[in-house]
């Protein structure tokens, strides 16, 4: 199984139980910018108790791996569990979706495109991806975020709301990382 194979299972359960979710992190990254490796994707869903049953139902334990416990944690804490397919090495990041001004933004702002020719799926916005991509880096500093950003920019800057952008950066304390990406694609 591949990534997209797997992220186009996820979707269908996800929108089979009616969850609403994004797809966010490297794979939206990659979407909107330029290609990179990644074993992992990132999902924004906004879990219930009530989803629990049909979640395990759908990842059978002789394929993946995934806990009730962390389900119920991540639900509790908004936080996050994973969904693991071993035999690929592959692993999904589901993110509990937060009460915040920014989450509530973002799924706002769904973007229904095609991961795959096969299937589409609801991704964060190009934007999004960017601001929660410096929170990324202004937590720990790792240049694949910036390099993502920039490769958004490269790609997709002509779609790019950068006003949007700098409200949010300035919400969240973000500018000066914000300032420096756009130096950077300047250069």
């Amino acid at each position: 199984m591949g990534p997209f194979e797997l992220l186009q299972k996820i979707v269908e359960i996800l929108e089979r139980l009616r969850i609403p979710y994004l797809v966010t992190g490297s794979v939206a990254a990659m979407a909107y910018g330029e290609s990179r490796l990644t074993n992992d994707i990132d999902i924004i869903a906004d879990i219930k108790e009530e989803h629990i049953p049909g979640l395990l139902n759908a990842f059978p334990i002789q394929e993946f791996y995934i806990s009730e416990e962390m389900i119920r944690n991540a639900i509790r804490y908004r936080g996050q569990f994973n969904i693991i397919h071993p035999a690929s090495g592959l692993k999904v990041d589901v993110i509990v979706k937060k009460n915040t001004p920014f989450d509530e933004c973002r799924f706002k702002r769904i973007h229904r495109i095609y991961p795959a020719e096969t299937y589409q799926a609801n991704f964060s916005s190009p934007e999004d991806v960017m601001i929660k991509k410096m929170e990324f880096y202004k937590e720990g500093a790792s240049e694949k975020h910036l390099r993502d950003i920039t490769g958004i920019l490269k790609i997709s800057g002509d779609i790019i709301d950068i006003d949007y952008i700098t409200q949010w950066a300035d919400r969240l304390d973000l500018r000066e990382i914000w300032n420096a990406v756009l130096r950077r694609v300047k250069e």
